[in-house]
């Protein structure tokens, strides 16, 4: 015992020896059995699969108390695009005074020659450590020896000071896993705040009494052992329509409450929502800078005031007067960067400037204005149990007119009053109020939807197809146009890159009508004509669906434990009128449709007609709901497999 004992310290003293790792599965152990191991069915592509991993997590007993982590994991490379798994990549956070460090860094890679097992060891000279910036570093290595067949087993401890996350275990990753286990050992006068994450179940979840584990100095506390393990874990694969995967991967979580000292003291450290509402109003970079920013404004809003009475008119000329004067620096924040009096001299800022500043000049007119914090879609959901301030990394603001409240961001030149980027469209925000008891949380819900309507009329003359595209563009569709016209150079260059999507027809004219009015749907015409040469003179093919079509189905997988995320509401109208002569006869038309989703989620309609010389035709999507749980994927997967068929046929025309 007192060699073991002996050997753990001169670890900890860095002398290049094994950690000792006393639980999970023992190191080097590799079997032919290993060898033969096969993905899951599931994942019947994947090109890497854990065989085993395990991580167990403790307070350390020595004078900083710091938080450990022993991991340790074995994998088996299945294609060469699994060659990756064997760079390691460990991020490393770092403070002011400390920071964390990698110690006793153990690997192998196994392979089979001549039907033995042979073995390459990792040399831990061959370590780079990479700065990322000022709080991060990346710990990085190579594994020798590694091709497609290879087994790799890794095995480290970490030592990190920043215990308020203990230590986050994710159980999935983009590769499937056949075990993984983690072990958290949390003394008794540390209370954690723990959650579930995901939406796979633990195959073990278990707790038992730990006597006098935690021994700083002379003090002794028992200690709670928590075993989590899943096993058969499917990879977490990434689809369209989704919020940030840290949502939905599959782990467990751990957030610092309070730690309870020998001496009796208790330090707190998960704050209730009245504390954060309260020290925001406070703060000097949020709250006082509202207060700063009404007499920024003062002397801008009293001219406006002259002329302007309606609050919602009032509102809505503010929002413009902030959105015109800013430039936004491209960076997202809460708070403000130098102050809204220098973001106003400057007529640049993050979010924060230019958000805040619209509070400040809403509440100056004498409207009810508040701000409100969110997380973006690609940062992940809020915490709404336990105040974590740094899960929010965005401002934007409210008014309430007559009852109605309007969600603001006035850091986008092409957002109209009222409607937020889909970048803010991720469940709720929290409003800070100067009153704390009408703080509160807000849904975060477009009042738009993705609305687009496409009138096609054509006319036949010979083998030449020619007439008039219509395409009128509103709420979130009107805005993603504006931006991508915006994007090119020139009216005329963003005709020509359209003109990559129109297959065999070319734009003779364009036109664009309300591009700088947000208050109006967004109009374009085009002009279009098309020879169509086939292999057969006398029959005609053609695609009525000519842009903007589905080309693929987005939802591919065969199961999604995730919900499908639009953003918004989505309203697609396409309406063709096509004109023939009398020396034709339509040999083929697309067949009428009409599918609807359960619960009035949406529906997909095609209405198709053959009259005297003209064929007309009207499809019709329509996705009345925002987000569609995981039970209603197969009957979405459904709707646009029957989109895509449809959106691929033809109408065929024969000479008489």
């Amino acid at each position: 015992m007192k060699l073991v004992s002996l050997a753990f310290i001169l670890v900890w003293y860095s002398v290049q020896v094994s950690a000792q790792f006393d639980n999970g599965f023992p190191y080097a152990k590799i079997t032919y059995e290993d060898f033969d191991a096969k993905p899951l069915k599931e994942d019947t592509s994947a090109y890497a699969i854990v065989l085993n991993e395990f991580g167990e997590a403790y307070i350390d007993n020595g004078g900083d108390n710091n938080l450990i982590l022993e991991y340790h994991v074995k994998i088996k490379i299945l294609s060469k695009q699994g060659l990756d798994q064997a760079n390691f990549e460990i991020p490393l956070r770092k403070g002011e005074r400390s920071q964390e460090i990698i110690r006793a860094v153990e690997g192998t890679t196994y392979n089979i020659v001549n039907n033995a097992i042979t073995t390459s060891r990792f040399n831990n000279k061959q370590v780079f450590i990479t700065n990322l910036h000022q709080y991060r570093d990346v710990y990085k290595f190579t594994m020798p020896a590694v091709t497609v067949g290879s087994i790799i087993e890794v095995r480290y401890v970490l030592e990190s000071p920043f215990i308020f996350n203990f230590w986050p275990w994710k159980f999935q990753s983009d590769i499937p896993k056949l075990k993984s286990e983690f072990w958290a050992r949390i003394p008794g006068n540390y209370v954690y705040n723990m959650s579930l994450q995901g939406f796979l179940k633990l195959q073990m979840n278990e707790s038992t009494l730990v006597k006098e584990c935690f021994t700083p100095g002379a003090n002794k506390a028992d200690c709670a052992l928590y075993k989590y393990s899943m096993i058969n874990i499917p990879a977490f694969v990434e689809e369209d329509y989704m919020t940030a995967s840290s949502n939905f991967i599959s782990g467990i979580n751990f957030e610092l409450s309070e730690i309870k000292h020998f001496d009796g003291r208790i330090a707190k450290y998960t704050k209730t929502w009245r504390d954060v509402d309260k020290e925001l109003n406070t703060d000097e970079n949020f709250g006082i800078q509202i207060r700063k920013g009404k007499n920024v404004w003062a002397d801008r809003i009293a001219e406006l005031l002259k002329t302007e009475s309606d609050p919602l008119r009032k509102a809505s000329s503010i929002y413009e007067m902030i959105r015109d004067w800013f430039v936004w620096n491209g960076t997202y924040g809460k708070y403000t960067d130098e102050g809204l009096k220098k973001a106003f001299e400057s007529r640049k800022g993050n979010i924060g400037d230019i958000n805040l500043s619209l509070v400040a000049a809403l509440q100056e007119a004498g409207l009810s204005a508040n701000p409100i914090i969110l997380a973006t879609r690609e940062v992940g959901l809020p915490n709404h149990l336990y105040p974590v301030i740094s899960d929010f990394n965005y401002v934007i603001a409210s008014v309430e007119i007559n009852g109605e409240r309007y969600l603001l961001d006035a850091a986008d030149h092409f957002l109209p009053f009222g409607l937020l980027p889909e970048r803010c469209l991720n469940g709720n925000g929290r409003l800070i109020s100067k009153i704390v008891e009408e703080s509160g949380w807000v849904d975060i819900k477009p009042r738009e939807k993705q609305k687009q309507q496409i009138t096609l009329s054509l006319r036949l003359n010979e083998n030449t197809f020619k007439g008039d595209l219509l395409i009128v563009s509103s709420g979130y569709e009107a805005y993603d146009k504006r931006k991508a016209i915006s994007s090119q150079e020139s009216i005329e260059k963003y005709k020509n890159k359209m003109q990559q999507n129109f297959h065999s027809f070319q734009i003779v004219n364009y036109e664009l009508e309300n591009f700088n009015d947000l208050s109006k749907p967004l109009i374009e015409k085009f002009k279009v004509e098309s020879s169509l040469e086939t292999s057969n003179p006398n029959i005609l093919y053609l695609n009525p669906f000519l842009i903007e079509r589905w080309e693929q189905n987005p939802f591919k997988s065969n199961q999604r434990l995730y919900p499908v995320d639009f953003g918004a509401p989505m309203e697609s109208t396409f309406i063709l009128n096509l004109d023939f002569p009398d020396s034709y006869l339509v040999d083929e038309v697309p067949k009428s449709i009409a599918m609807a989703l359960p619960q009035n989620g949406g529906k997909f309609l095609v209405n198709v007609t053959n009259r005297e010389n003209r064929i007309s035709l009207t499809s019709i999507i329509n996705l009345s709901k925002v987000v569609y749980s995981s039970d209603e994927y197969h009957t979405l997967k459904e709707l646009f497999n029957r989109i895509v068929q449809m959106q691929q046929s033809q109408i065929v025309l024969k000479k008489k």
